[in-house]
């Protein structure tokens, strides 16, 4: 028998609340105007909170918009394709920043958690490189942690660099367990898995819009199937709802999808050449925000096309009877048969073999562990010297 710790375990759900009101955030892109957007955001977070939601969620890269609805390459084209690209990355967001406290302070004044789509500039000095990156915010306006997309789809990868395993994570809070993904990754087989290993309560699954596979109509007008799911409550034609649902019953979470919204009006004034462009398609971008519950049922949305918050009251009740029938992580988990290992370290390409600790650092770790700080510079004396001698130890 496995030894048990004097440790009292709390398996409650929701951290013990009954019900948790969450909103999915339909708002309208705007393209490129990143005050503006995070205006709106502000807006839309403090309207959520003020309606009891708990948790708010908005699309994939909400903030400035979803870059690859345009598909100009530098091979053609290239003043237009410099001039939508050069303003998505000043338009674009670095974690942390006054842009993040921004949101984080509207947070703050609603009282909620939130996941926030955005394309990130990359925090390494001298990098330009972008990422399609989720924010989670605390209601203390914190930032309690960050997602960069795994891997980026088709065109997308014009745009953005790729996540690593370090981030994907989930957040024990006080309504309970958060986690999310972006777009694909909800098909990419094992991420999905090990997301779902870590006993999600919440997940948030965003998306750029509802698409179909159809064949796209000569005046570049929505497809006529996405508006024909608009009107079905079993999904739309596309996959994005139909892997929601799939995610929802077999994490036995509440999955909050939402999905991007953007209009010829939403384009500010100097961009509006792009709405013409033969390399501009987001005759999809229609929306398609839903909550659904861990049965796989929707239990607000999908709705297309408006500019809304689409709310939901989640019971936690819901969730112990579904592991009843599927528990993924108890009954039907099977490690003896299937494990995934995650590596959950960040990549890095320039490792610094003599950066050592400073004065400074041994001196908070000596009051942080009660350890003496003559005791901590012999240890790392000895440490240094062991690094400094070269191996002889070399076969050839």
């Amino acid at each position: 028998m496995a030894k048990i710790r004097n440790q009292k375990l709390d398996k409650s759900v929701f951290g013990g609340h009954e019900t948790v009101r969450v909103a999915a955030v339909q708002a309208p892109q705007i393209v490129f105007n990143k005050e503006k957007s995070i205006e709106v955001a502000c807006q839309r977070i403090k309207e959520a909170g003020a309606n009891g939601a708990k948790l708010v969620a908005f699309s994939e890269t909400y903030i400035p918009t979803y870059p690859a609805y345009y598909t100009g390459g530098f091979s053609n084209q290239i003043d237009e394709w410099a001039v939508w690209n050069v303003a998505l990355q000043d338009h674009s967001i670095a974690i942390p920043s006054e842009d993040t406290e921004i949101i984080g302070k509207a947070c703050r004044d609603a009282g909620v958690y939130c996941v926030m789509g955005v394309n990130e500039l990359d925090d390494q000095a001298g990098s330009r490189t972008l990422y399609n990156t989720q924010i989670l915010f605390g209601p203390d306006g914190s930032i309690l942690g960050r997602h960069r997309k795994l891997m980026p789809t088709y065109t997308e990868r014009t745009y953005w660099g790729r996540g690593d395993g370090s981030d994907l994570n989930v957040y024990q809070t006080d309504i309970g367990r958060i986690g999310s993904l972006i777009c694909w990754e909800h098909h990419t087989i094992l991420v999905r898995a090990a997301q779902m290993l870590m006993g999600e309560e919440f997940h948030i699954a965003n998306w750029p819009g509802t698409w179909s596979f159809g064949h796209k109509k000569e005046n570049g007008e929505r497809h006529a199937q996405v508006l024909e799911g608009a009107t079905d409550k079993s999904g739309s034609t596309g996959d994005s709802l139909f892997a929601a649902r799939e995610y929802a019953f077999e994490s036995g979470s509440f999955v909050i999808s939402v999905a991007g919204l953007l209009r010829k009006q939403d384009f500010e004034p100097e961009f509006k050449q792009f709405i013409d462009s033969p390399f501009m398609n987001f005759s999809w971008a229609v929306g398609g925000a839903a909550i659904i519950n861990p049965f796989g049922e929707f239990i607000a949305g999908p709705v297309y096309n408006d500019d809304t918050i689409v709310y939901a009251d989640c019971h936690a009740n819901e969730i112990k009877a579904a592991k009843v029938v599927f528990d993924g992580l108890g009954h039907y988990s099977r490690p003896d048969a299937v494990q995934i290992l995650l590596h959950d370290h960040e990549q890095k390409n320039l490792l610094r073999s003599s950066k050592g600790l400073s004065y400074q650092d041994l001196k908070n770790i000596s009051e942080s562990t009660e350890v003496p700080l003559q005791k901590l510079e012999k240890v790392l004396e000895k440490i240094e010297s062991k690094l400094s001698k070269p191996k002889t130890n070399v076969t050839i």
